[in-house]
């Protein structure tokens, strides 16, 4: 394994006092830990089978316009595997990414049966791409929202042609997620 690599976000949030003079910045940090591999004989045998099944997927994926086509696998307490592909539509905004049709399978199948891991691997016109690809910002939310009803973490295993970064939650991905406690009557 390389050594781990640690990513920082920074945030600067700017207190305003009752006189608009007087600016009172905070600097605060958000950081977290990943680990990298670049051998697949690294990797946990369970963790193989999650990327294979997410590289299965993403070569079923329904992508005629980006020609990026993206898989998801995730696995349940069970052991069961289950899969998302991404599905575009000529109405760009009612296409689907592969992790929430994965995470909206096993809310609707296995309500009761709670993801453990995801594994999101993507393929171009070249094949597997070299980097890793990271889930969008809705499918952070929603898997992060998935974390929330379960109590549980979802790993997030990364897989590209050249390396494989896990991720220990998805809440590491969206440190400033929206949630239900923002809709209660003291947050608004």
């Amino acid at each position: 394994m390389t050594d781990t690599t640690v990513f920082a976000l920074t945030i600067i949030v700017n207190f305003v006092t009752g006189k608009e003079k007087e600016n009172k910045m905070r600097v605060k940090n958000f950081s977290f830990t990943f680990r990298e591999f670049e051998k697949p004989e690294e990797l946990d045998p369970d963790d193989l089978k999650l990327i294979s099944s997410a590289g299965s997927s993403a070569g079923r994926a329904y992508a005629p316009y980006s020609k990026f086509r993206v898989g998801a696998a995730v696995r349940l307490e069970s052991g069961r595997i289950v899969t998302g592909a991404n599905v575009e539509n000529s109405a760009f905004p009612s296409g689907i990414c592969a992790e929430r049709t994965a995470i909206s399978f096993c809310v609707s199948n296995f309500p009761d049966d709670h993801p453990v891991a995801m594994a999101i691997t993507a393929i171009n016109d070249a094949g597997i791409t070299a980097g890793n690809v990271s889930p969008c910002g809705n499918c952070r939310q929603v898997i992060a929202e998935e974390e929330k009803r379960t109590g549980k973490p979802i790993r997030i295993i990364l897989s590209g042609r050249d390396t494989v970064r896990i991720i220990d939650s998805c809440g590491d991905l969206l440190p400033l997620r929206f949630s239900l406690e923002n809709l209660t009557a003291d947050h608004l």
